[in-house]
């Protein structure tokens, strides 16, 4: 089939370590064009793939040879460019979260629908077969009856002038890491989820939030614990616990491309070490996206906009 003709929006680190390098070895892509705001940037950034250099972002959206675009820009410029790019008739794929307000979210997705476009959230680990070997064992009463789910997701300190650092651009934990166990909730739980309570922290010296948690409960009385932060030790692991067992997953949203994951299922009997095959999530979300807009359909939004929804809950409720 022909290719799906992509453009990239910018150049940040995630387009240039892991998202620039996948869609150049996806058959599915042809890579037409990389933008930046500064030419010179854009043309290292393009170089090695071949590809067309653009300066300026609105430039990228007038070049009729792109279907589609990838917008890895700040949290806060999000907004502005998804709108622009389903103006100018293109697919998006748009780095999480997709905007930093409930309202605008919605906005933009049902802006898309309305259109006939694809947007898609850039949230990769729900991807990962793993997350699927979780939801079929619980499905299948592995541990019982749900009772409570426990994830957390922190990085260690990030250089000072490390964007997220900067409230003006959208920066802090809750929208860079927090959205990972908040959607892994979402993902095994449903979007009935409410806020019980939650807490964002500043370290000092720091204008963003740098880390902080949240506690939600389900209309059944399913509990649910999260943890988040940019100052801290590595951790990315998920624990659901059930009425006869718990299931426990480590490297849980961030996963190299070689990486075997391992589920812990413990029971009655004892643990059990469940050892799954490696799988590329960035290339499955790709796979994602261009069979999206083969199909002419985007993925179902529900998730997207219930995460939305509980991180404007999460700002509100949060003890600071």
């Amino acid at each position: 089939m022909t290719p799906l003709r992509l453009g990239v929006m910018g150049c940040a680190e995630i387009a240039r370590r892991r998202m620039l390098p996948a869609m150049a070895a996806d058959e599915r892509i042809e890579l037409v064009a990389v933008a930046s705001r500064d030419g010179r940037t854009a043309a290292e950034t393009a170089r090695p793939y071949g590809c067309r250099p653009v300066t300026g972002y609105a430039e990228l959206l007038g070049l009729a040879e792109v279907d589609a675009v990838y917008i890895p820009l700040p949290a806060a410029l999000h907004a502005e460019w998804v709108e622009a790019a389903l103006r100018a008739g293109k697919h998006v794929l748009a780095e999480k979260p997709l905007t930093t307000e409930a309202d605008r979210t919605r906005e933009l997705v049902e802006s898309a629908e309305r259109r006939g476009l694809v947007l898609m959230e850039n949230v990769m680990f729900v991807h990962h077969p793993q997350h699927a070997a979780v939801r079929r064992l619980v499905s299948d009463g592995a541990i019982g009856e749900p009772r409570s789910f426990h994830a957390v997701f922190t990085v260690p300190a990030l250089p000072a002038s490390d964007i997220r650092h900067r409230p003006d651009l959208g920066g802090g934990a809750l929208w860079d890491v927090g959205v990972y166990p908040l959607r892994a909730a979402l993902h095994f739980l449903g979007d009935r989820l409410r806020v019980v309570g939650a807490t964002l922290e500043t370290v000092a010296g720091r204008q963003v939030d740098t880390g902080g948690a949240v506690l939600l409960r389900t209309p059944e009385g399913v509990t649910v614990q999260l943890e988040f932060g940019m100052e801290h030790a590595y951790r990315s692991a998920y624990e659901l616990v059930g009425s006869t067992g718990r299931i426990s997953v480590e490297r849980a949203f961030t996963p190299p491309a070689d990486h075997r994951p391992v589920l812990r299922l413990t029971g009655s009997s004892g643990t059990q070490e469940i050892e799954l095959p490696a799988a590329d999530q960035v290339a499955r979300t790709l796979a994602a996206f261009t069979a999206a807009v083969r199909a002419g359909t985007g993925p179902a939004a529900g998730d997207c906009l219930a995460q939305a929804g509980l991180l404007d809950a999460v700002r509100r409720a949060a003890h600071r």
